[in-house]
């Protein structure tokens, strides 16, 4: 999207509220409803998407006056952003604009927990991301393997950056990939995991790409992740612990997420496949004195995810209810019990061959 329509989307938004002021009507904002009562699971191509419900944010409500403020507030400076072509994190935007209402002693933000949603909420208002509106995040994650990148105008080669790897920001727009000799990307929950793999050769070895997503993915990793599918045509493989945070670590990749489901298309990397660790496993490799207790809140988020209609697939059903009657869970490092290099040298290029996935 080019850089006058993003301005002409925030203007019109202002200009609706100015409106509203000048004719003595109270202003407000409507926007897309968010939460799971207004996301559908698209089961043909797999993602989840956002539905038609709309939600009214009014200034004379007294309980969106506070959210309706805010959301002016960073509408102005995203349009002051993109007009200056200069960025800012999301957390510098929260203390750009956190001060005290003059004459009160109401604070305008509290904490990045109220910036953060508002920021999303925007997005969703005139349907433009958060990155275009010139708004970064930290780096999280890192790639590393037989890719070259071109990045600002410099070519970057992430099998010659040291066990670190690449570095992934938060817009990838830009990024352009300059080489890719790979057979598959392979995309893995921690960093502990990641530097094993990375110790032991394993991209050389296996001609793979490694992306370390250091718990749940970043925007910038799952969009990173995507282009690797779509753009490169790179089979992509998830590797996370054997629990239901894992386990939703992988829906979120390969689906997209409840709060940016209006996202999925760009997020979600539908082909994926889940590798491990899975319940079956624990079996078969005689992990079962190195497994974990299920607690009370894994449980409930077990009995969640099998609601979900994402992992109605009757073998994601079948893994979730045999973690339910084990009562325990896995953790990727816990495959160092048979030895250090058994994940790298045994464990991954045997399911990788043989397929052994779960959908």
């Amino acid at each position: 999207m080019k850089k006058e329509q993003i301005i002409a989307r925030i203007t019109k938004l202002g200009e609706e509220i100015e409106a509203e002021v000048e004719q003595g009507k109270p202003p407000y904002v409507v926007m897309p409803a968010k939460g799971l009562s207004n996301v559908n699971f698209d089961d043909k191509n797999l993602l989840l998407t956002l539905g038609d419900k709309k939600m009214r944010r009014s200034f004379l409500n007294i309980a969106h006056a506070r959210k309706f403020m805010q959301t002016v507030l960073i509408a102005n400076l995203c349009k002051k952003l993109v007009t200056a072509d200069k960025h800012a994190s999301i957390r510098e935007l929260y203390y750009q604009l956190k001060h005290t209402i003059d004459k009160t002693k109401e604070n305008t933000f509290e904490g990045q927990e109220e910036s953060d949603p508002i920021v999303e909420d925007l997005e969703r208002t005139l349907d433009v991301l958060r990155e275009q509106m010139n708004l970064t995040a930290d780096r999280k994650g890192y790639l590393y393997g037989n890719i070259k990148i071109t990045d600002s105008g410099d070519t970057i080669n992430c099998a010659k950056l040291g066990r670190g790897g690449y570095g992934i920001p938060s817009t990838v727009e830009e990024l352009e990939f300059a080489d890719v000799q790979a057979d598959f990307a392979l995309v893995i929950e921690t960093a502990a995991m990641y530097e094993r793999l990375v110790e032991e050769k394993f991209s050389k070895k296996n001609n793979a790409i490694l992306v370390a997503t250091q718990g749940q993915a970043a925007r910038g990793v799952r969009r990173l992740i995507h282009r690797l599918s779509d753009e490169a045509k790179l089979p992509i493989i998830v590797f996370t612990d054997g629990d239901p945070y894992g386990y939703y670590i992988y829906s979120v990749i390969k689906m997209g997420s409840i709060n940016l489901a209006y996202l999925s298309s760009d997020l979600g990397t539908p082909n994926a496949k889940f590798v491990g660790m899975t319940m079956t496993d624990i079996q078969k490799y005689g992990l079962e004195k190195v497994t974990e207790k299920l607690k009370d809140l894994d449980v409930k988020r077990i009995k969640e995810e099998m609601e979900y209609p994402w992992f109605k697939d009757k073998k994601w059903q079948l893994e979730l209810k045999k973690m339910l009657k084990g009562g325990v869970r896995i953790e990727q490092q816990a495959l160092a019990n048979k030895s250090l290099e058994f994940v790298a040298k045994k464990y991954l290029p045997t399911k990788i061959q043989a397929q052994e996935f779960l959908p």
